[in-house]
């Protein structure tokens, strides 16, 4: 199933209005660098801190199917590394893939695995 990038960005505005945390707003981004033709195979959270920083680490697997889709994956692939998020609260200190797995049958495949790290915006 693919998700549709403004959707996700009205449902993360109103999450962030009511105070959740950032990880909805993280998906929609990621959605929307991904043209709205991935689908979210898993995503986790966890805290993160160091002696001056504070915020969360995401790991989040999408997959594309189809060429048109792997086309938007590759885009995404490229794009990651120096994308400016916006992540209302927190900034996105790093993002990187860090797997890949692309098949061709039965149907042209790409999935990936990606780390970002927010954190908290003071």
């Amino acid at each position: 199933m693919q998700h549709d990038p403004a959707i996700l960005r009205t449902l993360a505005a109103s999450a962030q209005r009511k105070g959740r945390r950032p990880w909805l707003s993280l998906l929609s981004a990621l959605f929307e660098l991904g043209q709205g033709q991935a689908e979210l195979v898993r995503h986790s959270e966890r805290n993160w801190a160091s002696a001056t920083f504070a915020g969360t680490r995401h790991n989040v697997v999408l997959a594309f199917s189809g060429t048109d889709a792997i086309a938007a994956g590759e885009t995404l692939i490229a794009a990651l590394p120096d994308h400016e998020f916006t992540v209302p609260g927190q900034l996105v200190a790093d993002a990187a893939v860090i797997a890949l797995d692309q098949t061709a049958l039965p149907q042209p495949r790409l999935e990936l695995e990606l780390e970002l790290l927010l954190l908290e915006d003071a």
